[in-house]
Order: C-alpha cells, then sequence, then structure tokens
C-alpha cells in the first residue's frame, strides 16, 4: 500500500480548518450521515494544543471516539496525549465540551463494537489489519466524570 500520510494529513488539516472556520456550522456531518467533533489534546511532550477532526458515536452523554490510525501498527498521537493527560476539550458542531478520557473495556468495549463499526465499517478492517488492540476511548463531560 502506497504512503498516502501526506494526503490525509491534508485532508485533516482541510476539515479542521473548514469546522473551526464556520463555527461547527460545516464539517461536523460528512455524507453518509457520518459525525465528527474536533479533538483537542494537550501534546505530551510538549504542551502544545493539537486539534484533530474524529469520527464519533454519542453513547448517552459521552462522545466515542477510536484510535484506528486507519489499521496502523502505530498508535495515533492524539490517543498517547490523552493517556498523559486525559483531560481535553471537544466541540461538535458549535458545541464545546470539556471532557476526560477513558479507555473503554470489557463488556462495555464489546458493545460499543458493532455500533462504531455500523458507523463506519472500514473500523472492521482496520482491526484486521493490525496486531495492536485498537482503543475504543470515551469522552465523559468534566461535570460527571
Amino acid at each position: 500500500m502506497p504512503n498516502i500520510r501526506w494526503l490525509l494529513a491534508f485532508i485533516t488539516a482541510v476539515h479542521r480548518f473548514v469546522y473551526q472556520r464556520s463555527g461547527g456550522l460545516l464539517g461536523g456531518r460528512l455524507p453518509g450521515g457520518k459525525r465528527f467533533l474536533l479533538l483537542t489534546t494537550a501534546g505530551r511532550k510538549t504542551g502544545k494544543r493539537r486539534v484533530l477532526p474524529l469520527l464519533y458515536v454519542l453513547d448517552g452523554a459521552r462522545f466515542v471516539v477510536v484510535g484506528s490510525n486507519a489499521g496502523d501498527d502505530r498508535p495515533p498521537a492524539w490517543w498517547l496525549n490523552l493517556q498523559a493527560r486525559p483531560e481535553a476539550r471537544v466541540q461538535a458542531g458549535s458545541a464545546q465540551h470539556e471532557v476526560v478520557a477513558r479507555l473503554a473495556e470489557g463488556p462495555e468495549l464489546a458493545a460499543l463494537w458493532p455500533r462504531l463499526e455500523a458507523a463506519y465499517p472500514p473500523y472492521a478492517r482496520y482491526r484486521e489489519r493490525t496486531t495492536r488492540e485498537i482503543p475504543v476511548v470515551l469522552l465523559e463531560p468534566r461535570s460527571s466524570a
């Protein structure tokens, strides 16, 4: 498979730009009903603010995101950042939320995978492509965390 990281980085940058510039009016929903949020984390080494659009599903008041990194054997940087500093910010549409991240495990994880794969079927391929356990991350509002 050719290395297209540069293309993915470009698409991500454009998506983030449009989402932020429109105040969440554009970029939050894409064709097929896919929902995206902007996740802001602090860099684990630099502390610098990092913003990334991620596909999500809602589970009550929690945002559920997947650290698939397109099936790469390396985890995504945003997940490493959250492991070091679980406090983050989410923008879903125009609404902003302070959240705390935690890893879904056990029965909770088993119950979430079918919903995640229904929302984005390539997750099943990504799980087959990598030897690492792909993290399913719950972004819970700070007020209830």
